[in-house]
């Protein structure tokens, strides 16, 4: 595998980590030398530092997902410009990303390497298309597109049920590859889809906020982080917060998507099952949508199993598209996938059943 860093002292300890872990490692001191070592070297996974001189990592990424795509780990500073960055490398084709504790040149980085090795793992493993499948997607929607009430609703009328309770409810989850991948779902859901969408993807506390901005730039809906109770209503996609997970509960006679602190019987967050579990409490099944897509695990695949036993519908994405097959394959092999369907299918299958009720 390949380095790219131009601090000496994080080549050196990113190398220490990798080795010990078994890989083999060689290292690069800027993005120009490591697009160039991937055309002689070709490894199966690239490390790349985005803050680099003369070619920083969004360029260097860049030009490899156009000439030699190849797994990419992003290693970032856990700040708001370092989150935006990770953001948009992963959106070009970044598998996935760690972040550097303690600033951008830290010996702390052993303090996150079990994460690091863990992640460039999976990526070895990563289906890596470059840049080419996404490039309509890029073009964000123009200013003034959407209404500027933040209380967007549905232009059609939605089908009463139960007071204080949407029509139905979506629930997607989401890891590794996530960020990518759903912008091959959500922007494709129209400004009168008539049910709220509730959105899981592992992802620091950090990084949320900044990752609902950016998908509310593409989205015809509006897109919110979950930052305290929100109503469940048409015309929103809420985006778990991270650092914490999300539950769907009753608050004043009205379903609300809620934060709460994280389940420690959970090793993933925000939890996917948490959020799923919680849904099938306050709503009917059959009312009910779970869509899994890529991640490493099995995050999800358990409840929404569950999900379809009880008469909801399900969508695991197919290995066609995933970048990490390892979700969506839990819920198939639990028998648990009602439609197994590439990313770029999944919104049209929404809007298929949403029709129906």
């Amino acid at each position: 595998m390949l380095i790219v860093d131009d601090s000496a002292l994080m080549r050196k300890v990113l190398r220490q980590v990798l080795s010990d872990a078994g890989f083999e490692v060689v290292s690069a001191r800027s993005g120009g030398e490591g697009v160039a070592m991937v055309r002689d070297f070709r490894p199966d996974v690239i490390t790349l530092d985005i803050n680099m001189p003369e070619m920083d990592g969004l360029t260097a990424l860049s030009l490899l997902m156009t000439e030699h795509p190849t797994p990419v780990v992003m290693v970032s500073s856990l700040t708001q410009q370092g989150a935006m960055s990770t953001l948009e490398a992963l959106a070009l084709g970044a598998v996935d990303y760690v972040t550097k504790p303690g600033g951008t040149i830290s010996l702390n980085l052993r303090h996150i390497a079990d994460e690091l090795v863990r992640k460039v793992q999976a990526a070895s493993q990563a289906q890596v298309r470059g840049d080419a499948r996404r490039a309509p997607l890029r073009q964000v929607r123009p200013t003034g597109r959407k209404p500027a009430s933040t209380n967007l609703a549905p232009q059609r009328p939605a089908v009463a049920h139960r007071s204080g309770q949407p029509p139905g409810l979506v629930l997607v989850g989401v890891s590794t590859g996530g960020p990518r991948t759903l912008e091959d779902v959500l922007p494709f859901l129209p400004a009168d889809f008539p049910w709220p969408v509730l959105v899981v993807q592992h992802m620091p506390a950090h990084f949320t906020s900044a990752f609902a901005r950016r998908m509310d730039q593409m989205c015809e809906l509006q897109v919110r982080e979950c930052d305290g109770p929100m109503p469940l209503q048409a015309g929103q996609i809420v985006i778990a917060q991270g650092g914490r997970d999300l539950v769907v509960a009753e608050r004043l006679g009205r379903l609300v998507a809620q934060p709460i602190a994280e389940s420690p019987a959970h090793p993933w967050h925000p939890c996917v099952d948490v959020l799923v579990d919680s849904a099938l409490r306050q709503m009917p099944a059959d009312r009910l949508v779970g869509v899994l897509l890529t991640g490493m695990g099995d995050d999800g695949a358990a409840s929404m199993a569950r999900l379809r036993a009880q008469g909801g519908h399900t969508i695991a994405e197919s290995a066609e598209t995933a970048v990490v097959f390892g979700m969506p394959q839990e819920l198939i092999a639990r028998q648990g996938a009602e439609v197994v369907l590439p990313s770029d299918q999944v919104s049209a299958q929404l809007l298929r059943w949403a029709k129906l009720h």
